[in-house]
């Protein structure tokens, strides 16, 4: 099976966010998705031969590079929209935010607090079914750093190609970007999902 990559050329025209800067950001999803599948390909032709060499371990473990890669490009295209929407806040992920962190608004602080952090890497929003908890989580490399069997509810970007092209080194004007476009009625179908 291939992976296909997923058209957000909806995205184009929201504010804050380049057509040069999106195209670009496009362009470096679908080389995630490209290499998912040149991957997937080799893998099944080494273990239909046998060969579980260190070249086999090391594509193996290459491939979950790429393939978080390309998930999480997904899910943070998906949580975007032009001019945003906002959450609803007789939702259950509204309340969930006033449980965890007493308010949205101190749930935000955290949240753009990580993201200026400096580095690259993700800012993910989990939902942990086990603790009954929202966690917000750097996420340094795509393929390390994840919590596991959590529920990814927001996904921001804060590698330097989400922002370099438009906003340089001013990061925290990406960040008001960013959240200015989340999509809350996807994020709230996610955790509702949970």
């Amino acid at each position: 099976m291939q992976y296909e990559p997923k058209n957000f050329e909806h995205l184009i025209g929201t504010q804050g966010f380049s057509e040069t800067l999106l195209r670009n950001h496009f362009t470096l999803y679908q080389g995630y998705v490209t290499n998912v599948n040149k991957l997937n390909d080799a893998l099944v032709n080494l273990e239909k031969e046998g060969k579980f060499t260190p070249e086999f371990a090391e594509l193996n473990r290459r491939f979950a590079w790429e393939f978080n890669g390309m998930r999480l490009h997904e899910l943070y295209f998906w949580n975007l929209v032009k001019g945003g929407k906002p959450l609803d806040h007789n939702s259950d992920l509204f309340r969930k935010f006033a449980h965890e962190w007493g308010s949205m608004e101190h749930w935000e602080k955290d949240f753009r607090g990580m993201g200026a952090m400096r580095g690259i890497g993700w800012i993910v929003l989990y939902y942990d079914r086990s603790s009954d908890r929202l966690f917000n989580c750097w996420i340094n490399e795509h393929d390390t750093g994840h919590l596991t069997g959590a529920t990814p509810i927001l996904v921001m970007d804060v590698f330097e190609h989400a922002y370099m092209i438009d906003y340089g080194l001013k990061k925290a004007d990406y960040i008001e970007s960013f959240i200015r476009a989340i999509d809350w009625k996807t994020c709230a179908e996610r955790f509702d999902k949970r």
